[in-house]
């Protein structure tokens, strides 16, 4: 199901639903604070003639309790009980108990067997709707709904673009340590709807996500040698970008879909290549007796931030898109590796190893204004929301039997595991569902 498959009728639905273009919100959240107090929101059971106008209602409550920024209100406590939810509620109802902000719902099953969600966002203070939009879709994908209505509910009350509807492509661990087993995983944000894109036979490392289509690039020790592949998720189908004498290592998309770039290693050095996908062209980058490598394109493709133990340990450094005007950006004590541009563009993050600890850290794209965000025995592999708000990373306790994901607000606050039925690692966040 795509995104869309929604649009048509939910632009007509908000029309309709909105009776009248609303004042700006007295209700709001400044996500610019860097401890913001989570907003007091009543999220009722969607009305439907079966369970499913709750689930999808409580999947939009656990999506934006999850975010840190809201606090949805223990049903317990609501006084009014919404029998309609096409006319105003009793917002004095509300108030009582503190509930800045209100959604209601519906969920009906059409005559074609598809199902029609709609919801309304309700300001209690100022007694006016603030959004309201329906979607169709086959019953399967009711989670995407509430992905999509919780997208919705974010964006209307902090301003910026939601993550919920989006997938994280990921490396599932399992066996004992001397006999681990890495094979490929999907799955929602929130981590349900898991499934193996891979079997267990060979080891895989590095999943990414294309910014374009449906697909990942990844590296996998099939046959005992590296290789670099595609994968389409929706067909399975899977393709080898290139044999390439030595090791190859973390690949990634430009922000086009059109190209991979690499790290390959040759004679004990390792350097960063591009390679078009069309043409299967390669263009070699840099050319040091270092190993440079986990390279990652900004979101306009004319920079590139890599790192590199040129200097004598590891290091961020930064360059044009053709390889031009190498110079270094991290200038903190310890080592710092695998750097990932926001897509926002104004940040950067990375894993930083100093006094015997690992962290997740972000800095500009200048070296300046590095903050770190989470410490521990051993966290790696920063991935960045599709709005730029969010961090997923991995971590190993000490002493535990295996790597677990975990996400955690830009501003340090808010650190969740995210749970899955394996050890995971190495996340890649999508981009949000087209």
């Amino acid at each position: 199901m795509n995104r869309y498959l929604f649009l048509p009728m939910a632009i007509v639905a908000a029309m309709a639903l909105m009776a009248t273009s609303p004042a700006r919100a007295v209700v709001e959240i400044d996500i610019n604070r860097a401890n913001v107090e989570p907003l007091p929101i009543a999220i009722t059971d969607f009305i439907s003639g079966d369970a499913i106008g709750a689930q999808i209602s409580a999947v939009v409550a656990a999506d934006l309790k999850r975010s840190g920024l809201f606090a949805p209100i223990d049903q317990a406590a609501f006084i009014e009980k919404i029998s309609n939810p096409d006319a105003a509620p009793r917002f004095e109802d509300w108030r009582v108990i503190n509930a800045q902000a209100l959604v209601t719902g519906r969920v009906a099953r059409e005559a074609d067997g598809r199902l029609r969600a709609e919801f309304r966002l309700w300001d209690t203070f100022a007694n006016q709707q603030l959004s309201g939009e329906q979607f169709f879709t086959s019953p399967e994908n009711w989670r995407r709904v509430a992905h999509i209505i919780a997208d919705a509910i974010y964006e209307r009350l902090t301003g910026e673009k939601g993550y919920f509807d989006s997938r994280v492509v990921f490396v599932s661990e399992s066996g004992s340590k001397i006999d681990r087993k890495k094979q490929l995983a999907i799955m929602d944000q929130d981590g349900a709807n898991l499934r193996m894109l891979t079997n267990a036979n060979d080891i895989v490392l590095t999943p990414r996500f294309s910014p374009s289509r449906q697909e990942i690039t990844y590296m996998s020790f099939e046959g005992g040698q590296p290789r670099v592949y595609l994968l389409q998720l929706e067909t399975g189908q899977r393709e080898l970008v290139g044999n390439f004498p030595g090791m190859t290592f973390s690949p990634r998309f430009s922000p086009d879909g059109q190209k991979v770039i690499m790290s390959l290693q040759q004679d004990g050095n390792a350097n960063i290549y591009t390679m078009d996908l069309r043409s299967r062209a390669t263009t070699r980058l840099t050319s040091t007796a270092a190993i440079d490598t986990s390279p990652s394109y900004s979101p306009d493709g004319t920079q590139i931030v890599f790192e590199s133990d040129r200097g004598g340990r590891q290091q961020l450094y930064m360059m044009g898109a053709d390889g031009s005007n190498q110079r270094r950006v991290s200038f903190g004590d310890g080592s710092y590796s695998t750097p990932v541009w926001s897509p926002r563009g104004d940040l950067i993050a990375f894993t930083k190893q100093s006094g015997g600890k690992f962290s997740i850290g972000v800095m500009r794209t200048d070296g300046s204004g590095e903050r770190i965000l989470t410490t521990g025995f051993h966290n790696e592999g920063p991935t960045w929301a599709p709005n730029g708000r969010v961090l997923m990373f991995f971590r190993q306790p000490a002493g535990s039997g295996g790597p677990q994901i975990y996400s955690i607000d830009l501003t340090g606050y808010n650190e969740q595991l995210v749970k899955t039925p394996t050890y995971a690692s190495d996340p890649a966040w999508s981009p949000l569902l087209e």
